[in-house]
């Protein structure tokens, strides 16, 4: 019986340090691509539209050419006014999204104050491309 339990509780020792192991790879893998999209969006706020898009991930640049991301960022973005504040409200690592190819994604929101619009949600998708997190989606609510 003794010995039973020292393999049981050998295994859960085993298996507590394999997740926090992975919990802890999730964890750096959400921090870089947190930075990643901060930087990102720090280009679309100075309203860097072309250069946002050549920074965004192949998958990106497959469904949005050029010309009509910078119509339609110019569109959405423009009426909002100057982005005051950005405070992060939620990550979460993903290796399968709606209508994506299966890789590695964090969705992460932040909750914006832009001039002209309080209160907006700026949900934001990097996701692992050519070894670096590059955005893949965007989205204002």
């Amino acid at each position: 019986m003794m010995k039973g339990n020292l393999l049981i509780r050998a295994f859960s020792l085993t298996f507590a340090a394999w997740i926090f192991s992975n919990a802890a790879q999730a964890d750096e893998k959400t921090d870089a691509a947190v930075a990643a999209a901060k930087e990102w969006l720090a280009v679309v706020d100075s309203k860097e539209y072309k250069k946002s898009w050549h920074e965004a991930a192949p998958f990106f640049k497959e469904h949005v050419k050029e010309k009509q991301w910078e119509e339609q960022i110019s569109t959405v973005r423009g009426p909002l006014g100057k982005a005051i504040s950005r405070e992060l409200i939620g990550t979460q690592f993903t290796t399968v999204l709606p209508g994506a190819p299966q890789g590695e994604y964090v969705v992460i929101q932040f909750k914006t104050n832009f001039a002209d619009k309080p209160n907006s949600v700026e949900t934001i998708t990097p996701m692992m491309a050519d070894g670096s997190w590059r955005v893949s989606g965007y989205f204002i609510k």
